[in-house]
């Protein structure tokens, strides 16, 4: 028996939706439903084992090869980047990437450099760049909504999911950036040493999203 298929899962609702995908292949993880503490989690007939994660820590492990696979957000693909295989969008966890200000404010209005609060900097800047448009970029680790109310920023780039959070803080969405969802990572080395087990997997999974 080889030794177990190691998966890093976004903790919170990347991995509930993960686990239920799983599930759904006929894998007992009942481990990882009532997992405790614990952080390494067996899925012993898949000859798996679950490793829970922050989403830019799911990148670092598979990055490093300590994780075969992963399961992360477009968005921290994007904002990290960063050498592995992208497989599969699993097609759940959907939202958008989006340029948001306060309503009625002419964002594109104006000649002087705007500032855009993000908590993706990576993103924004290439987002910006595409559009040959020069921005000061401010990174931010909380609630965005904030920079443009303490007009701290002309706008901001965030993910969006619904639009609520925006509206009832008088902001309004400029335009679509890039939609985002789930996606299934894998190491590099991984591919060639456990192809055959990682390609049936894969299939399994690509057969019942």
């Amino acid at each position: 028996m080889n030794k177990p298929l190691r998966i890093a899962l976004t903790k919170g609702r990347l991995e509930k939706d993960t686990v239920g995908l799983l599930e759904k292949l006929g894998y007992d993880c009942t481990a990882v439903r009532e997992k405790g503490r614990k952080l390494i989690l067996p899925v012993p007939d898949g000859n798996l084992e679950v490793v829970l994660a922050k989403a830019n820590d799911v990148i670092t492990y598979v990055e490093h090869g300590v994780c075969d696979m992963g399961v992360v957000g477009k968005d921290t693909i994007m904002e990290m980047q960063g050498t592995f295989f992208e497989l599969v969008d699993l097609g759940f966890g959907r939202c958008r990437f989006a340029l948001a200000a306060k309503k009625g404010s002419p964002f594109y209005g104006g000649y002087k450099v705007k500032t855009v609060a993000t908590k993706y900097p990576t993103i924004t800047r290439n987002y910006f760049e595409s559009k040959g448009m020069d921005v000061d970029i401010v990174k931010i680790e909380g609630s965005v909504e904030l920079a443009p109310l303490l007009e701290l920023a002309d706008g901001i780039v965030d993910i969006v999911e619904t639009g609520t959070t925006l509206k009832e803080n008088g902001l309004e969405v400029i335009e679509d950036i890039v939609p985002v969802s789930a996606r299934l990572i894998v190491n590099t080395v991984s591919m060639k040493l456990r192809q055959a087990e990682i390609e049936n997997l894969v299939a399994l999974i690509e057969k019942n999203i």
